[in-house]
């Protein structure tokens, strides 16, 4: 029991080595297929990472609202309203509409706080730290006349962006080469198995069912011409000399 048990793990070992050595030949021989797949992944992975995207700089500015939390919402709403950005238009001669101008802002509450936190984000890093501080200076003016409120404090001035926020990633260009090499292998792999030509002797075996004795090597028919040809010149000069010797 003990040498069967041994004599079947090796001839599962030596099954294993000959499928990853027939996988390693396959692969190699048709190693360009998956070189050019992965190449060409590759190069579209980069080019919709960074064709035709404009920069965008992001900014933002802080101030402090004195007012309890059942009033805070409705005070952050007004941070965007028409009146507040018509504010803004004017004082940087901004051409530019309300609700454009109100796309650009975003308006969040710090933890919870009564800090409250106007990002602006623009193609021009300078605009939009004009945009953020020109806001949130307007929207002080602003509360103190019409609503009379007057706890606004200016906590932090925006300043312009360093880097735009939008800058091309190296993740999708990594994950189309990757993609790239699984295509292209499982192609190498497809086309093999759609190849029916019989090129081993474990081919034979697997489809008649019988072992194979022996082969036949292939002859060159040019060659083999060759040598029959040669023959035949080899055999009419030794007629021609057995003729000389009679005469």
């Amino acid at each position: 029991m003990n040498n069967n048990n041994f004599h079947s793990y090796d001839e599962q070992k030596n099954i294993k080595e000959i499928d990853l050595k027939q996988y390693f030949i396959l692969i190699k021989k048709r190693f360009w297929i998956i070189i050019v797949i992965t190449v060409i992944s590759t190069l579209a992975g980069y080019y919709f990472s960074s064709h035709d995207k404009a920069p965008v700089y992001e900014t933002s500015t802080r101030m402090i609202l004195g007012s309890g939390s059942e009033d805070m919402n409705t005070l952050m709403v007004m941070i965007k309203d028409p009146i507040v950005m018509d504010g803004v238009g004017e004082q940087l001669q901004l051409k530019r509409s309300v609700n454009t101008m109100a796309d650009q802002i975003t308006v969040s509450q710090v933890d919870e706080s009564q800090v409250v936190q106007i990002t602006v984000t623009d193609a021009d890093p300078e605009i939009a730290a004009q945009i953020a501080n020109a806001t949130a200076t307007t929207y002080k003016k602003e509360m103190g006349n019409i609503l009379g409120f007057n706890e606004v404090q200016l906590l932090s001035e925006a300043k312009p962006g360093a880097s735009p926020i939008n800058q091309a990633s190296s993740n999708l260009t990594i994950i189309t080469f990757v993609f790239g090499l699984i295509v292209g292998t499982g192609f190498v792999f497809l086309l093999d198995s759609l190849d029916v030509k019989i090129r081993k002797e474990s081919d034979v075996e697997a489809l008649l069912g019988v072992p194979v004795l022996g082969t036949v090597s292939n002859m060159n028919r040019r060659k083999f011409a060759v040598k029959k040809k040669s023959r035949k010149i080899k055999l009419m000069r030794g007629r021609k000399v057995d003729v000389k010797q009679n005469t």
